[in-house]
């Protein structure tokens, strides 16, 4: 399953005149992994980029693509409790979409999101990221997969250096 598998990693905060470029280039990347026989598409969960991933490939799954399955891998219950209402009810109305959700821990902390971002990493055959810093949880799972031999497509502006 594993090389049939992509995984995606992401910044929280996508700036408005980024958008559509990002979406764009992430569309474009998702169906080709699809023409080449990807069947699973591993999420964060995270607000921002795995969010709106999230609802792009719910679409795909509903118009075009339903063998696909959607799998949201997730740090710890009760990771959401800091969002605010509307984050959690975006979060609450994509739940039951998804195919497969993943705990990969018990407990919060600061590791169990480096937990999540290793996990979805080490199931996965391809990558694809929007990465435009060197610092934070997407740089670090970028790193991680470029040291797992996993290739990352970035979408981002700027092209991470490993």
């Amino acid at each position: 399953m594993r090389e049939r598998t992509c995984c995606f990693t992401g910044h929280r905060d996508i700036p408005a005149d980024r958008l559509q470029m990002v979406m764009t280039g992430t569309e474009a990347k998702v169906r080709e992994l699809i023409s080449q026989g990807y069947r699973y598409f591993g999420i964060g969960g995270a607000m921002g980029y795995d969010t709106i991933v999230a609802e792009m490939l719910f679409r795909l799954r509903e118009r075009e693509y339903p063998e696909i399955k959607i799998i949201l891998v997730y740090p710890f219950d009760g990771f959401i409790s800091r969002w605010s209402d509307s984050q959690q009810a975006t979060y609450a109305r994509l739940l039951p979409m998804y195919d497969k959700r993943v705990c990969v821990c018990k407990s919060a902390s600061r590791e169990a999101y480096l937990a999540r971002d290793r996990h979805l990493v080490d199931y996965s055959s391809a990558c694809i990221a929007y990465c435009t810093r060197q610092t934070g949880g997407t740089a670090y799972t970028i790193r991680y997969a470029a040291a797992r031999g996993v290739p990352v497509f970035n979408v981002g502006d700027i092209p991470h250096r490993t």
